[in-house]
């Protein structure tokens, strides 16, 4: 790309919550003293009250676009304005109850509040960091030098990914932003969700996994940003579907679940399921651990050529955990000829995989990443391979921390569930557990979702992430997403300083954009 080449950007479109009461960080309540005047509504300029005729005190506000307290140094402060005194404001109770240590309840709101609008946040909620206490909720980025910044459009910074540095013949792919979405396999997730994905691939330029459940047909017109998994189940594994993709991804273990393999219940099974899984309605499906075919570089390397033989043109992705030797694995993937070393470390899943698990087993990978890119460099292989890393990356910090630990690009599977307002109530394995209609093969709770909206939600988030890359890169003088890998020199971890240096990175940056 050349210096001030712009970059056609997706364009975002507001999209709604499909539930008609958001959850939100303040409540605002009108009471029967409300004479529906209007004056809120003409006062707020962030759209949280609605004037209708003259129904302004029927119409419940737009709770998640108000400020809250913040807003009482302002002129046009709705409570101190009313001239009924009709209205109160107060914290939202229910914030006790939502989310995790990893994804707390302001992480939640900040996703589907970016996910709506295609911006960030203008309420005051920390969305980059959770309160795990390890982590990525421990690394920040430094404080920056004044003078590196550089001022340049967000179109123009580079955030592409090339996904084929080995110099061979095959497809030269390229992805417009460092992400591309981690396998969910039809079974585990409802059909909608999965094309809509697959959509907003295509108009973001980036890719989408089917996961080890089989290729739908309808993912027929986007085959080109659909990457295909070949996992031990073989669960639709069929030569056409290789045929249709550019990168077929051989996944060997997950982080979440390293060692277990994958697992869809009964209840998930059903008839559409069956027919594409190739097995009975009901049936509860494991897939064994490990390929029982492989046991060595050797053999994993007739794996990969067995997928070149099929496919003369797509690319070879290697999915695995993170053991303590993922180093040795990311390098006899390399001579095994494979292009996208995919490692996958602990907390990646959704709430179907079991936390005994991904709280025990893989290395986390903020621990993963720089070995393998250190080991890599020193083998002097590192930019004839593409490292991608996944498990537990939440956010557009997340993400840009990955990439200065290491890794050229990351996969983003549990974020892209929150945009379509996923709860994380942590019943995705139940077939009827989820309650928006996201995880679950059910008759009736899957058409809760259209493609439409997964495709609009998914874009618009990863438009407000773009833009906090995009102001974290100008921060530190960079003008492509590339000049960030393995920059570890701008990071730091809280664990290794003193308390006088700790205060300086409370809280952290969310990079944001002056709005």
């Amino acid at each position: 790309m050349r210096k001030q080449d712009k970059i056609n950007l997706p364009k975002t479109v507001e999209t709604p919550s499909r539930f008609k009461n958001s959850i939100s960080k303040y409540i605002i309540r009108r009471n029967s003293k409300c004479a529906a005047c209007g004056l809120c509504a003409k006062l707020c300029p962030y759209g949280v009250h609605i004037k209708h005729d003259n129904y302004a005190k029927t119409i419940r506000p737009k709770e998640h676009k108000c400020i809250g307290f913040k807003c009482k140094t302002n002129n046009f402060f709705c409570i101190d304005n009313c001239p009924q005194n009709a209205l109160t404001l107060k914290e939202n109770p229910a914030l006790e109850t939502l989310g995790d240590y990893r994804w707390t309840p302001e992480m939640l709101i900040a996703h589907w509040e970016m996910a709506e609008t295609g911006n960030l946040p203008i309420v005051d909620l920390e969305y980059s960091l959770g309160n795990s206490g390890g982590g990525f909720d421990k690394i920040r980025f430094k404080i920056p030098e004044k003078q590196n910044r550089i001022n340049i459009a967000d179109n123009i910074i580079d955030m592409s990914v090339s996904l084929n540095r080995s110099g061979d013949n095959r497809i030269k792919k390229v992805i417009s932003i460092p992400c591309y979405g981690g396998g969910m396999s039809f079974g585990s997730t409802a059909l909608s969700v999965l094309t809509g994905r697959a959509k907003a691939a295509h108009a973001l330029n980036t890719l989408t996994c089917t996961g080890e459940g089989g290729y739908p047909e309808e993912f027929l017109p986007y085959k080109d940003h659909v990457i295909t998994q070949v996992a031990t189940g073989l669960f639709g594994v069929r030569e056409d579907t290789i045929l249709n993709a550019p990168i077929v991804e051989l996944k060997y273990a997950q982080g979440a679940k390293p060692g277990l393999g994958g697992h869809l219940l009964g209840d998930k099974v059903t008839k559409e399921v069956a027919a594409l899984r190739e097995t009975v309605v009901g049936n509860s499906l494991f897939s064994p651990f490990p390929f029982h075919s492989v046991y060595s570089v050797e053999d994993h390397k007739k794996h990969v050529d067995w997928i070149k033989e099929i496919n003369p043109s797509c690319l070879i992705s290697v999915k695995v955990s993170t053991p303590i030797d993922v180093e040795m694995v990311a390098i006899g993937s390399y001579y095994a000829g494979a292009h996208i070393i995919h490692i996958d470390g602990s907390y990646g899943g959704t709430g179907a995989a079991p936390d005994i698990a991904k709280k025990n087993i893989a290395m986390p990978i903020e621990y993963a990443i720089p070995k393998v890119h250190r080991f890599l460099t020193a083998e002097g292989v590192r930019d004839k391979i593409t490292v991608i890393a996944s498990g537990g990356i939440r956010n557009a910090l997340d993400v840009a921390k990955a990439i200065a630990l290491g890794a050229d690009g990351v996969v983003i599977g549990t974020a892209e569930l929150v945009a379509l307002d996923c709860i994380r109530c942590t019943n995705c394995e139940s077939g009827r557990g989820c309650a928006r209609g996201i995880a679950t093969t059910d008759i009736e709770l899957r058409d809760m979702i259209e493609e439409k909206y997964v495709m609009r939600r998914i874009i618009n988030m990863y438009m407000a992430w773009r833009k906090q890359w995009s102001e974290l890169l100008r921060t530190y003088g960079l003008k492509s997403i590339k000049e960030l890998v393995g920059r570890t020199d701008l990071l730091v971890n809280l664990d290794y300083l003193d308390e006088k240096e700790k205060s300086k990175y409370k809280p952290a940056p969310n990079f944001e954009m002056i709005r």
